[in-house]
C-alpha cells in the first residue's frame, strides 16, 4: 500500500491530507480521499485508472475533500465504464452529492461515462468486494452521523485504519492479529476525547498486537517533537508491503 496524505487537516510540516491506496487480494482501494488526493496519486506515480473504490471514514473535508477531483479524473482525463464504488457511513450519498455540487454545479453527475455507486455502511456489518472483507466500527470523533474505522481483511492479510478517533479500547480488539494497524496520532501534549496523542498511543502500542503499527494524521505538536517518538511513523510517498 501507498500512503499518499499523512497530515492532519492543517497539512501540519506540508504533508497531504489523509489518503492511502490498499491493494489487497487483487482489490485496488482508497482508504480516505483527502482534498490532495489525485495530486498525490499523481506526484508518486501511482495508476489512477485502477482504482476500484472509494472508503471514507467520516464526513470532514480533510478526509473526504478529494473527491470531486477524482470524479471529474475519471470523467475527463481517463474516461471510465466501469462503476466506481464510494462506501462509508450513514447520508453518504447525501453529503458527497452536496459537496461535489457545491464545487462543480455546472458538472452533472448523471452526464459522467460511468456510474457512481453510493453503499452506506452500518457498524457490524460487512461488505464484500472481490473476496475482501471491510468492516466498519464506530470510533469516538464526529458523531452524527458516525465516525468509522476500519478492519479490511483477506484470506492472507488484515488491516485495520483508525480513522481519525479518542481513545477506546477497541482499537485493542480491532488491530489483534493485524499485519497493519494504521493509528492516528494527531497531538503530544494536548489530550482530546476526539484525537489520539502520542503518549496515549505509545502507552498501548503492545497491547495492539499488530505486526506493524504506523501513526498518521501527524499534527504539528508531534512533528515539533519527532526525536522522542520511538513509533514508526508514516509520510507521504510511503510504501509499505504486506
Amino acid at each position: 500500500m501507498v500512503f499518499l496524505g499523512t497530515g492532519d487537516a492543517f497539512a501540519a510540516g506540508g504533508r497531504n491530507q489523509a489518503t492511502y491506496l490498499v491493494e489487497i487480494a487483487g482489490c485496488r482501494l482508497l482508504l480516505d480521499c483527502g482534498p490532495a488526493a489525485l495530486a498525490s496519486l499523481q506526484r508518486h506515480g501511482v495508476p489512477v485508472s485502477p482504482i476500484e473504490m472509494v472508503l471514507i471514514s467520516h464526513f470532514h473535508g480533510d478526509h473526504f475533500g478529494g473527491l470531486p477531483f477524482l470524479f471529474l479524473y475519471f470523467a475527463y482525463v481517463e474516461p471510465r465504464r466501469s462503476p466506481l464504488t464510494v462506501a462509508g457511513p450513514p447520508e453518504l450519498k447525501l453529503r458527497v452529492l452536496r459537496l461535489f455540487e457545491a464545487m462543480y454545479p455546472d458538472s452533472p453527475v448523471e452526464e459522467f461515462p460511468y456510474s457512481l455507486e453510493s453503499v452506506e455502511l452500518a457498524p457490524g456489518s460487512r461488505f464484500m468486494m472481490k473476496g475482501v472483507s471491510i468492516e466498519p466500527f464506530v470510533v469516538p470523533h464526529q458523531q452524527d452521523p458516525p465516525s468509522f474505522g476500519y478492519v479490511i481483511e483477506s484470506d492472507e492479510k488484515k488491516i485495520v485504519y483508525s480513522g481519525d478517533t479518542g481513545w477506546t479500547e477497541d482499537l485493542v480488539m480491532r488491530a489483534r492479529g493485524s499485519d497493519l494497524f494504521i493509528c492516528e496520532c494527531s497531538f503530544f501534549e494536548t489530550r482530546l476525547e476526539t484525537h489520539l496523542d502520542y503518549p496515549k498511543v505509545l502507552e498501548n502500542a503492545a497491547r495492539f498486537g499488530s505486526k506493524r503499527v504506523v501513526l498518521t494524521h501527524i499534527g504539528g505538536e508531534v512533528l515539533r517533537r519527532e526525536g522522542e517518538v520511538e513509533l514508526e511513523m508514516g509520510y507521504d510517498g510511503m510504501i509499505v508491503s504486506l
